[in-house]
């Protein structure tokens, strides 16, 4: 094993070959220095100088060991910058997640703004499910997400970025499209574009009970998972849809956007991580939302 030290002395003599100019460059003892040169020699089992009185000159196994000695504590010492910029959040790598609807809303500002005070992070995004960010949460094939509650796994933290309110979404030439706001009981004959029970579930079930509570249940035409493909069925004249107000920010043609008077309790967009989960990156992700969310306020 050869210490760092031994190569620095190395280097400074073979650059000054001088020992007195190197041991003081060094801030060393010359008879410390020259001490330990011999002891590297000794453990390569090479002579690295021919040394007289007069002069040191470097021998030619000396200059090859030189070359490899510079491009060693030159590997060293950005290896060194670069585990201290990953610890102190500057570099790494952090893997996403993130709903569609997310990325006309919170995603492209948060992004953003981590780009801009991090730019050596490398961002790994992969727009998902709510149901497979939970699994890749789990499985730690991803370090974040930005998905919509309930979260029932307690290894995860959580934190709020926005709360969207539902809103009506109608043809440009529905006799509704005319008013500002409508009662859930005025849709009870109304035509559904109704969310995927299976893909996007939190919709679909907040939608039905709703409408329950309107007391009718909605005739349901056609199904979809993303909201500009509901939004797009909406513009087609398929029917009507109950969605949260992100819809606004789609800006597609033949739609409009009616407050509903009942005023349904909003959900939730949020940031979710392992508890367990402590790199650097992560926590200068999470700290980019919250204070972009404490921006919005």
């Amino acid at each position: 094993m050869i210490e760092n030290k031994l190569l620095v002395s190395f280097v400074a003599v073979a650059e000054e070959l001088h020992f007195g100019r190197a041991a003081a460059r060094l801030n060393l003892a010359q008879p410390a220095l020259s001490r330990q040169i011999m002891q590297l020699e000794d453990r390569l089992r090479v002579k690295l100088f021919k040394r007289t009185q007069r002069s040191v000159q470097i021998t030619e196994p000396g200059r090859v060991f030189l070359e490899r000695s510079r491009r060693i504590l030159s590997d060293l010492g950005r290896a060194t910058d670069e585990v201290v910029r990953i610890a102190g959040g500057q570099e790494g790598r952090l893997r996403v997640g993130f709903i569609h609807s997310s990325t006309f809303s919170v995603s492209p500002p948060i992004f953003r703004a981590f780009r801009r005070a991090y730019p050596k992070i490398e961002m790994e995004l992969s727009e998902m499910t709510i149901a497979d960010q939970l699994i890749a949460l789990e499985n730690d094939t991803i370090d974040v997400g930005i998905l919509r509650p309930p979260i029932a796994n307690a290894r995860l933290e959580t934190a709020v970025l926005r709360d969207e309110h539902f809103v009506l979404a109608v043809p440009g030439d529905h006799p509704l499209a005319a008013r500002d706001r409508v009662s859930l009981k005025e849709l009870y004959d109304e035509d559904f574009v109704l969310f995927s029970q299976h893909n996007s579930p939190l919709f679909s079930t907040r939608t039905l009970s709703m409408c329950d509570q309107a007391g009718f249940l909605p005739r349901i035409v056609q199904n979809a998972t993303q909201i500009h493909t509901i939004l797009g069925l909406v513009s087609a004249n398929m029917g009507i849809s109950i969605v949260p107000d992100v819809a606004r920010e789609v800006n597609m043609r033949n739609i409009r956007i009616l407050q509903i008077e009942d005023n349904p309790p909003p959900v939730h967009v949020v940031i979710a991580w392992r508890s367990n989960d402590g790199s650097a990156s992560l926590n200068s992700f999470v700290a980019t939302a919250r204070r972009w969310v404490e921006e919005q306020r």
